[in-house]
């Protein structure tokens, strides 16, 4: 029989203008000695930002008794809810510019809180942005423009139970504004693990994963949270849709794939039964060194392509392996990492080590006992990888442009589009500033036919208008994109900032059908507006 589950505890504090936690932003003099790796920077870091500085106009609106408990219009609140952790949005943030900021917060607990705010929000020209735990860096939980009459953010985060866990089928039922940590502690009792863990696992919810189809733990096989979905429960303005839970089913086009990937626009998701594993007990981990990137790529698709399905595959180029500790000599590293729940993986880990030695590589010593801690290359690379976040935010306190961009595309396109990416992106960035930029490469994840780069792109800005460069480099990177059909995103979702490339990448009818359901289950338009839409 499924369980019930009891409530999470309490969070650390957050960060309401940068990337994750108050407490673990660089001090000033890390900043400045980051600075100084980037000629052009500044002197000293731009402080940081303070709720008490924005001018924040009073609620456009103000809700009705029934609804009171559920809001609030605290300042604090409404700035953490005005933008996601963007480059974008961290110098909007340092510049005291934030953008459009929400009138209202809104905290549902269930899904008849949720209707009934929806249905006063249609009724009352108020915009509807829902929000999980804010880390869009797309754009994807503000409001831009003026067509509504007020802005209300619609947190999910006190809807973050797991309310039921079916231990035969290994699956649970999970509200949407789970945030990460809160939902794996509530499955570990039953020794379960829904083992989705993104960069931003700490600071985002299961429904925000649902919404922008996010990319999540492994490398392989198993990359998208599409994969672990039995079905969803998701509340609109037309109504509640339900679909069943199933295994498998051939009926028709799927209900949960019109909302898988919304962002918000077509419905609230509320819940979801998903797929859950046993927590592994077996993990073993290694790192091999190239010195061609080229033959490197050859050997993630042949690992790519093998029965192996290692459950890390991440290729970092000589300055993704220099800027994250993983190499000091100019090599090509690759992290190599497997896990089970049944038995030791260790073969299976000497078997892609071997079948990338073959290819040139150059296997770095790791321990001799199974399931011993990792070797060092890959703890430095694990380490830095969840520190990076922080980093950028420091250097861009030092007026440094440093955000990232991802996609995906067959094989045969990978190496002439990460070429094209490097050459075409080092340009424009110099063009833009007159300073040289760094823009580094790795694969996150690697499919039989194809793969997913992960850029860096890091230069000296010009005092306030760091966004306008970044506009200016991210059409280049578009059009290199798209003439290269690769995708405007592989996991970081549309939101507005990829909308112009979406735009092009989708199929004219698929467009029609989509503005459809739109009207249909969002008659008032107050849904995310602006995402995936006019």
């Amino acid at each position: 029989m499924p369980a019930a589950v009891t409530d999470p505890g309490t969070l650390r504090p957050r960060s309401w203008w940068g990337w994750g936690y108050a407490d673990a932003h660089p001090a000033d003099a890390e900043c400045v000695a980051m600075g100084a790796l980037l000629p052009g920077t500044f002197n000293r870091p731009l402080p940081i930002p303070r709720i008490a500085d924005l001018s924040i106009a009073g609620p456009a609106v103000a809700p009705p008794p029934s609804l009171a408990h559920l809001i609030t219009a605290d300042p604090r609140a409404r700035a953490a809810h005005a933008m996601g952790k963007a480059y974008r949005d961290v110098i909007r943030a340092l510049r005291g510019r934030p953008g459009r900021i929400p009138d209202l917060v809104a905290h549902p607990t269930d899904d008849q809180d949720v209707a009934d705010l929806l249905d006063w929000a249609g009724e009352h020209e108020v915009a509807v942005i829902p929000f999980g735990g804010g880390s869009s860096v797309v754009g994807g939980v503000e409001y831009r423009g003026d067509a509504h009459r007020a802005v209300l953010s619609l947190d999910l985060t006190s809807m973050g139970r797991v309310l039921e866990i079916d231990t035969a089928g290994r699956s649970a039922r999970i509200q949407a504004g789970a945030l990460g940590p809160e939902l794996e502690a509530q499955l570990r009792p039953c020794g379960l693990t829904l083992r989705h863990f993104p960069q931003s696992f700490e600071f985002s919810t299961l429904g925000g994963w649902l919404a922008t189809r996010a990319g999540g733990h492994y490398a392989t096989v198993r990359t998208h949270i599409d994969d672990f979905v039995q079905c969803l429960r998701v509340v609109t303005p037309a109504g509640a849709s339900a679909s069943w839970r199933l295994p498998a089913s051939g009926a028709g086009p799927s209900p949960d794939r019109l909302f898988l990937g919304s962002e918000g626009a077509l419905g609230v998701i509320t819940e979801a039964w998903m797929r859950l594993q046993e927590r592994p007990r077996h993990k073993a981990s290694a790192s091999v060194a190239f010195s061609d990137f080229h033959r490197a790529l050859d050997a993630v698709r042949a690992l790519a392509q093998s029965d192996l399905a290692p459950a890390n595959c991440r290729l970092l180029d000589a300055g993704e392996a220099l800027f994250s500790g993983a190499s000091h000599d100019g090599s090509t590293v690759l992290i190599l990492g497997f896990e089970s729940a049944t038995g030791p993986v260790d073969d299976r880990l000497s078997s892609a080590v071997d079948l990338a030695c073959a290819y040139g590589g150059r296997a770095r010593p790791r321990p001799a006992e199974s399931d011993a801690p990792a070797d060092s290359t890959v703890s430095a690379w694990r380490s830095a990888f969840l520190r990076m976040p922080y980093l950028r935010d420091g250097l861009a306190r030092m007026g440094a442009i440093v955000e990232t961009f991802e996609t995906a595309a067959t094989w045969d396109k990978i190496p002439a589009l990460i070429h094209d990416v490097h050459s075409e992106v080092s340009a424009a960035a110099l063009k833009a500033t007159g300073h040289p930029a760094t823009v580094n490469c790795r694969l996150t994840h690697v499919y039989p036919d194809g793969a997913a780069p992960y850029f860096t792109v890091a230069v000296a800005g010009r005092p306030d208008a760091e966004i306008e460069i970044w506009d200016e480099i991210k059409t280049v990177v578009s059009e290199v994109l798209h003439r290269h059909r690769a995708t405007i995103t592989h996991h970081h979702a549309v939101g507005r900032d990829h909308r112009p490339g979406y735009d092009l990448q989708r199929p004219e009818p698929f467009a029609l059908a989509l503005h459809a359901a739109k009207r249909t289950l969002d008659p008032h338009h107050i849904l995310n507006p602006g995402v995936l839409l006019d």
